[in-house]
């Protein structure tokens, strides 16, 4: 693996020696590509636009995630690019630039690359739809395949991204780029559907503990997956760089507290009552908006740093509430606003 690795910082090099003048579109590609986003912005846009779409989205985003950190730790022996510094062999004067988003990007270990894994899953879905989409409103086999091109264009450049700011090396990209692929692939067709709500509760409940027992499993034999955590610490020129918000557990918090929301959300009298409601585009759009803002606001709310199981309690509810808001409370809010608004004009 050492000349993997070598190969590695020497394409990283190169880049940064080529796109140097590219730092803020690679941090911004990297932006696009973090699973955060996944289920902040393509999730709720994608059910906007198409309900189960947007459903399958979510989980596909939850079970890849899960599956990225189940990765990780059962390939606790790759290194991320924190190794550089142990190994010797990078010039540590290229590294300053970058250090601040580095250090605060990845704590878990590198492999697969959880940016490139978990947006390919949920990508492929939206890619396949929209050239299915296409195909049907214009029946051509060209245009169909415009969503695939852009697909792999923008999966590349998320993944040169990823190298640029020395978060992966390349082969833990390409990792993540192929198995995200077979896993959109896999689990597209096979979403669960009208689930009851005790089957997400169960669900939610299933992947923390199995998560954990995987966890606690491997330290009890010696193995401590939570490694590169320290070597961040170690690196790091400000301890204050390396979020929470980064760590394996946070993620874990996030996919198990998505599927409960959506559970509550998909099973609550709200959503129910909005089943027969015809949502019009204008109504979606302000759905979509409303909802970004509430969550962007929301995500800038200040976690508490001083425990560290407070913070991943709140980090569960805060996860648990947007499908909540997404499925139910915000198109039952739009459209009575919506409902009320020619009354006022008849008065």
């Amino acid at each position: 693996m050492e000349p993997l690795y070598k190969h590695g910082i020497q394409m990283a090099e190169f880049l940064q020696q080529t796109l140097g003048g590219f730092e803020k579109s690679m941090l911004f590609m990297s932006w696009i590509g973090d699973p955060r986003t996944s289920f902040f912005i393509y999730f709720p846009v994608t059910y906007y636009l198409n309900r189960k779409i947007g459903i399958s989205v979510l989980w596909i985003t939850v079970l890849t995630e899960w599956l990225n950190l189940v990765f990780k730790w059962l390939l606790f022996g790759e290194r991320p690019f924190w190794w550089i510094h142990e190994s010797g062999v990078y010039s540590k004067h290229q590294m300053p630039k970058l250090q601040q988003f580095f250090c605060s990007c990845e704590t878990g270990p590198g492999s697969p690359s959880g940016h490139a894994m978990i947006t390919a899953a949920a990508w492929w879905l939206m890619m396949t739809s929209f050239s299915t989409f296409i195909y049907n409103r214009t029946r051509s086999t060209l245009a169909r395949n415009i969503p695939v091109v852009l697909y792999i264009a923008l999966l590349l450049t998320i993944g040169i991204s990823r190298i640029f700011i020395l978060a992966h090396f390349p082969h833990q990209v390409l990792a993540g780029i192929i198995t995200g692929a077979v896993l959109g692939f896999l689990l597209g067709q096979r979403i669960p559907e009208n689930l009851k709500l005790i089957q997400y509760v169960v669900t939610s409940v299933v992947l923390l503990l199995s998560a954990m027992c995987l966890y606690w499993g491997l330290h009890y034999f010696g193995v401590n997956v939570a490694w590169t955590i320290l070597l961040a610490t170690k690196w790091c020129a400000n301890p204050e760089w390396i979020r929470l918000d980064t760590r394996p557990f946070s993620s874990l918090s996030r996919d198990a507290g998505a599927i409960l929301g959506l559970g509550i959300g998909l099973s609550s009298p709200l959503y129910a009552s909005t089943l027969g409601w015809k949502m019009t585009w204008k109504m979606k759009v302000v759905c979509i908006v409303l909802c970004e803002l509430i969550i962007e606001i929301m995500d800038q709310v200040p976690m508490p740093k001083y425990s560290t199981i407070l913070f991943y309690v709140l980090c569960y509810l805060k996860n648990a509430f947007v499908p909540i808001l997404v499925t139910a409370i915000m198109p039952w809010l739009v459209h009575s606003i919506f409902q009320i608004q020619p009354t006022k004009k008849q008065q």
